[in-house]
């Protein structure tokens, strides 16, 4: 199996392991609480957990995960650029530098906005690693407060 599909595989799975991990925990009244003391631990639980992380994880469910928009344009211009260049030295060889540096920046802005797609799909990943990362954080706080009033959390 080649190199960059091992590495894809191993980051879907990491990935996907990530997501099970940062999973909301199950909780069960292992002291016989009854399900208005349950609701009431688990939200002082819950603040109480927002407190100590720093992290709300409602207020990180209501935004979206894209990392910030990437300015694509240099990549673009950049392509465009390079394919131009490259095309009118080949035209020239050819006999119509003029026609050759139009189909290469064409060419160019093509690979130049491929690789701008590629950068932010990569920072997008990152981002929703972040939040899985953020949110798994929340979660072994919750759990500590919810277990130390004796509860089972999985």
């Amino acid at each position: 199996m080649p190199i960059c599909i091992r590495t894809v595989i191993g980051a879907m799975a990491l990935s996907v392991a990530a997501a099970v991990a940062a999973q909301q925990p199950i909780v069960y009244p292992a002291k016989g609480q009854s399900p208005q003391q349950q609701s009431q631990d688990e939200g002082e639980c819950y603040m109480w957990a927002k407190q100590s992380t720093g992290i709300d994880p409602v207020a990180l469910a209501a935004t979206p995960v894209q990392a910030q928009q990437q300015p694509g344009g240099a990549a673009v211009v950049g392509g465009a650029a390079k394919g131009a260049a490259g095309g009118a030295a080949i035209g020239a060889i050819a006999g119509n530098a003029g026609k050759g540096a139009a189909i290469g920046a064409v060419v160019g802005t093509m690979g130049g906005a491929h690789r701008a797609k590629e950068n932010q799909a990569a920072a997008n990943s990152q981002a929703q690693s972040a939040r899985q990362q953020q949110l798994n954080t929340y979660y072994r706080a919750q759990a500590a407060c919810l277990q130390g009033r004796g509860y089972t959390v999985n």
